[in-house]
């Protein structure tokens, strides 16, 4: 059985909520796991993934699912600030022991994966990530002719998948910056966080989806300049993050409990 605390307040100013699952045996030594829904950074909510929160919670994992600031009414950093914010909150709360840094992992589902980048580059907490996006400012500077759209088929007759795609990542990138400057952009571009701390890191994308592999392949190789390893797993098809969560939750587990065994 478990047991779920709704909307546990982080944030007073901005009235920002975190949902809770614990584990049935939670104990002292219960492992933390904060999941970051995805959503564009301009939908989603921590209700629409409570199955995830009960999976992860009957994994052992004490599950924190919190809600972020939205665009357009809050533009970036805005949710990357709340990710950093919550972080904060949590080790300074009832929820965790003063030695529990060691103890917290992160799951981070399309943007929310982004956000679990920028998080695990400051606090080094081991993390997976499904189809985070990762790169902005080329991507945008080579699609200069794409209509941003979260509903290009509707809005402007797109029915090439790929195409769709294309209009949907603008959409998001650009209501989430609010411009399509290029120094503005640069910020967000993954490459740009802070990566000093960055612990255990598996990335899981799909062969062809709204994520380009090319961006993810790059962020790596970016990565490994800085000596530090990435675990890269790609999936067949062109599914996005929540779409093959049920299916790679064991894998995404399995890498976090390893990672939790070599810690000890």
């Amino acid at each position: 059985m478990v047991v779920i605390k709704n909307n546990i307040i982080y944030d007073e100013n901005k009235k920002l909520g975190a949902d809770i699952y614990y584990p049935n045996d939670t104990t002292s030594e219960t492992k933390i796991l904060i999941f970051w829904h995805g959503g564009g950074w301009f939908r989603g909510d921590k209700k629409d993934v409570k199955k995830i929160g009960i999976n992860l919670a009957n994994a052992g994992f004490m599950t924190f699912i919190p809600n972020y600031s939205l665009a357009p009414a809050a533009h970036f950093p805005a949710a990357h600030d709340d990710a950093l914010h919550f972080v904060d909150w949590l080790l300074d709360s009832d929820y965790t022991d003063n030695d529990d840094i060691k103890n917290i992992v992160q799951i981070g589902a399309s943007v929310g994966g982004t956000m679990a980048l920028y998080v695990a580059g400051k606090y080094g907490f081991p993390t997976v990530t499904w189809s985070a996006p990762v790169e902005y400012t080329n991507w945008i500077k080579n699609h200069q002719e794409v209509k941003p759209s979260p509903q290009a088929k509707e809005n402007f007759g797109i029915t090439d998948p790929t195409q769709i795609r294309a209009s949907f990542y603008k959409y998001f990138t650009l209501t989430y910056t609010g411009s399509d400057k290029s120094d503005i952009l640069q910020k967000l571009d993954a490459q740009s966080y802070d990566f000093s701390n960055l612990n255990k890191l598996m990335m899981i994308n799909s062969a062809d989806e709204l994520t380009p592999l090319s961006t993810t392949l790059d962020f790596i190789k970016f990565l490994a300049k800085q000596n530090h390893g990435v675990q890269l797993l790609v999936i067949p098809g062109h599914g996005h993050a929540m779409d093959y969560s049920q299916d790679y939750i064991d894998e995404s587990l399995d890498f976090l409990y390893q990672t939790i065994k070599r810690q000890k």
